[in-house]
């Protein structure tokens, strides 16, 4: 007697695998999205603070505002995908690219703000990270981002 051999699976066992996929997509995927959340509120806090150095030489040179003249001070701002705002230089950027905006106050006060916009997570819709200069020199940190995705070392 010759006996038939079928090979393959059976209906059962192709359901108890789709339904572990499905499991594991299901919580696979939220925790990706956090993640790139928190390094998307990483990035846009080092972008942002990148001009720092900038600022503090336009400041001990008496460059009190923004601009890309003899007695200005251009912070050099690099466009990002991340960030949401216009040139303050006049320098023309890419589409979906923007830069953080630098504010001078009296006595050596100076904010940068990043908005986070464009190609950011929805998470941060119109969300705001900012360094702020005090009259001392000191920089600080400060956003409106959740507790959960704020990078370290950046406060409410």
């Amino acid at each position: 007697m010759k006996q038939s051999l079928s090979s393959g699976f059976t209906l059962i066992e192709l359901m108890i695998v789709v339904a572990i996929i499905g499991i594991l997509a299901a919580i696979a995927i939220p925790s990706y999205q956090n993640h790139i959340a928190k390094s998307q509120a990483s990035r846009i806090m080092v972008e942002a603070g990148g001009l720092r150095s900038l600022i503090e030489s336009c400041v001990n040179e008496g460059k009190m505002t923004v601009g890309s003249g003899a007695n200005e001070c251009d912070p050099g701002a690099v466009g990002s995908t991340l960030i949401d705002g216009a040139s303050q230089t006049g320098v023309v950027l890419p589409v979906g690219q923007g830069v953080p905006q630098v504010t001078f106050g009296a006595g050596g006060v100076v904010t940068i703000e990043a908005t986070f916009g464009n190609s950011a997570t929805t998470f941060f819709t119109s969300e705001t990270l900012s360094w702020t200069r005090t009259a001392d020199g000191d920089w600080n940190c400060s956003t409106s981002i959740d507790v959960s995705f704020r990078p370290k070392g950046c406060d409410l």
